[in-house]
């Protein structure tokens, strides 16, 4: 990392956009269709090209309400993209209405801890947070990243490659070297800069420090409270100015590198006061840069090296968004293993995704 805090990199590949440009016929809810065509009114997308793909593309799940149109409508929806929508109201009549969203969990009741508490607890996660890198030994692991892409704006996102890493942490640094890409070995010493496409790093303590750095200036507050991976959380809310900010984001088809200011949440173990989870969201890109959005949920829990158990990045996900072309990495860290002169770990088959739920909150009970 060549900043002090973690690292986002995207540039755009010619061949992956053609490729997802070529979708066939997409099945959505009412929902989903919603939110493309807000999104295309609030990306002053070209109206004729909506309405084309809307009647081409797309066919409903659920049946749609002329109410729906007449709302779409006012927020802007142009008169091709109404006239489609419109058709796809007769396409839909024999389809079931759409099923209501589920009620949002009622409240436990949990008091929030007060002022004085919160001020103890925030003290003792930031003490531990400040001092996680170098609580951490020398060691190498597995890092296996995912990377998906979506033209269509609509997160109907498809596999572009899986790249496998063998990832050194030596002395508070990280050192990547690329294993393989689609399951085929790579030699030759390529390193993790050198990939094309949307790449990070800096998940082994940079952020976390960053975030909890006196000269980062961090906002925090009571959120709530929440049960991840089955323990009690704290969950505070956090901001930081793009002028306190060591976020970088770098965009390799302007060959340009900006600093963004964050917010979101951190999730700590009642328990230990650890860190066990970083939601945040960049705010105030610049504008003419090609990457209009990032945001990043990144899990740690307990893994052992050497039979001796640490708190370690489990997963995180990562999503930007360039104009309407979407993209999504999964990173999952495995095999972690004690660093030596004499280490020699053999990665074979890259394993399987970790299950969906490994990253759930749960509501506090």
């Amino acid at each position: 990392m060549k900043v002090g805090m973690k690292r986002w990199k995207t540039s755009l590949c010619l061949a992956v956009v053609l490729a997802l440009t070529a979708q066939a016929e997409v099945k959505l809810t009412v929902d989903q269709l919603v939110s493309f065509v807000k999104s295309s009114v609030q990306l002053r997308h070209d109206d004729r090209k909506v309405a084309d793909y809307i009647k081409k593309n797309v066919k409903l799940a659920n049946r749609l309400d002329a109410r729906v149109v007449e709302e779409l409508q006012g927020m802007g929806a142009g008169p091709q993209t109404v006239s489609a929508l419109r058709g796809l109201i007769s396409e839909s009549t024999s389809l079931p209405v759409a099923e209501p969203a589920p009620p949002k969990p009622v409240p436990t009741g949990i008091p929030a801890p007060d002022s004085i508490e919160q001020k103890r607890i925030l003290a003792e996660i930031t003490e531990n947070a400040r001092n996680y890198s170098k609580s951490l030994p020398n060691f190498i692991c597995l890092q296996v990243t995912r990377r998906y892409g979506d033209n269509s704006g609509l997160e109907n996102y498809r596999l572009i490659d899986t790249i496998a890493e063998r990832l050194s942490y030596f002395e508070e640094k990280e050192d990547y070297k690329v294993v393989s890409v689609n399951g085929v070995p790579v030699t030759g010493g390529v390193k993790h800069e050198q990939l094309t496409g949307a790449t990070s790093s800096g998940e082994f303590g940079s952020m976390l420090k960053e975030i909890f750095s006196p000269e980062t200036h961090t906002e925090f507050s009571w959120e709530r409270w929440a049960t991840l991976r089955g323990k009690r959380m704290y969950v505070f809310n956090f901001h930081v100015t793009q002028a306190n900010s060591k976020y970088t984001i770098y965009s390799d088809s302007v060959k340009r590198t900006v600093i963004a200011g964050y917010h979101g949440l951190i999730y700590a173990d009642r328990d230990t006061g650890m860190v066990m989870r970083i939601k945040m969201e960049c705010e105030g890109l610049p504008l003419d840069f090609p990457v209009q959005s990032v945001d990043l949920d990144m899990n740690y829990d307990m893994a052992k090296i050497s039979g001796v158990s640490f708190l370690l990045p489990l997963k995180s996900e990562i999503h930007s968004r360039e104009g309407r072309f979407l993209v999504k990495n999964e990173v999952e860290f495995r095999l972690y293993n004690r660093f030596g002169a004499d280490t020699n770990i053999q990665f074979g088959d890259v394993p399987d995704a970790l299950p969906a739920e490994t990253t759930n909150e749960q509501p506090a009970k």
